[in-house]
């Protein structure tokens, strides 16, 4: 396939063309998180926001870097990986929230995904369902060795992907709701660390396309906790995961330039 679908100038949904971003994308789902993100770059500057894509570039480590927000969910965030990569990104970090899984999981602590279970629809258009999703080695150390180093509380491990916010968190409301307290209950008993929305499909769209591809995530609350009655502390702050992706992403360029 071309670098575009419906323009000779511009990808479809992005408005983006080749020049326009990095090698290097953070993908935040939301839109809000981008100017928060590239303000600790050298030389930001706003390129373009269109729908739930808000695209930022600048320089780290004196390379050209992106941040793009994905939306929420696997179909908008294989569409901006994809067209992404028509432009010449080859290295993405995901960087969001989650929910914990894992009693062991806290409010505020961090999840580096190893792999995620693909209980979405997007990835299904890529790969069959055997097909596991999993993170780029490269990017997975990178982002260990910078939650590490910044002494925060990092998990790592697979995290869950699905497509329903209100199905994880109100599964007796919806009509299939054995089957998603069946499967949740075993994504806890082997060891799933987090739940999120996007991971799976990107991890599989990377797969596909030969890219490398890492998320990070926050934990807001664990709902595992908070059935067995014990304590579920809630932690809304975003600064230390972002603060440990842009590390993570120095580690890499790093790496790079030497093995270049």
């Amino acid at each position: 396939m071309g670098a575009t679908v419906y323009s000779n100038e511009l990808e479809f949904h992005l408005k983006i063309k080749k020049g326009d971003v990095g090698r290097y994308v953070i993908l935040p789902g939301d839109p809000g998180r981008c100017e928060r993100i590239a303000a600790t770059w050298d030389d930001a500057h706003f390129v373009v926001s269109n729908r739930e894509y808000t695209i930022y570039t600048g320089h780290l480590n004196g390379v050209e870097v992106s941040v793009c927000s994905t939306g929420i969910g696997g179909p908008s965030a294989s569409i901006a990986m994809e067209e992404l990569i028509h432009c010449g990104a080859d290295t993405f970090i995901r960087v969001g929230t989650s929910g914990g899984m894992a009693v062991d999981v806290m409010g505020g602590d961090m999840v580096v995904a190893t792999g995620a279970i693909r209980m979405e629809g997007t990835s299904k258009e890529y790969a069959p369902i055997e097909f596991p999703a999993v993170a780029d080695y490269q990017v997975v150390n990178a982002l260990v060795e910078a939650a590490r180093k910044g002494g925060h509380r990092c998990h790592v491990g697979v995290v869950q992907c699905k497509d329903a916010f209100y199905g994880q968190h109100n599964p007796d409301g919806m009509p299939v709701g054995y089957e998603l307290k069946d499967k949740w209950d075993a994504w806890v008993k082997l060891g799933t660390k987090c739940s999120e929305m996007e991971s799976a499909a990107l991890f599989t769209v990377a797969a596909a396309r030969n890219v490398r591809a890492g998320a990070i995530l926050t934990v807001f609350a664990n709902q595992t906790r908070r059935a067995l009655g014990l304590p579920d502390p809630q932690d809304y702050n975003l600064d230390d995961v972002l603060q440990v992706t842009a590390a993570a992403l120095r580690i890499l360029i790093e790496q790079d330039k030497a093995q270049a």
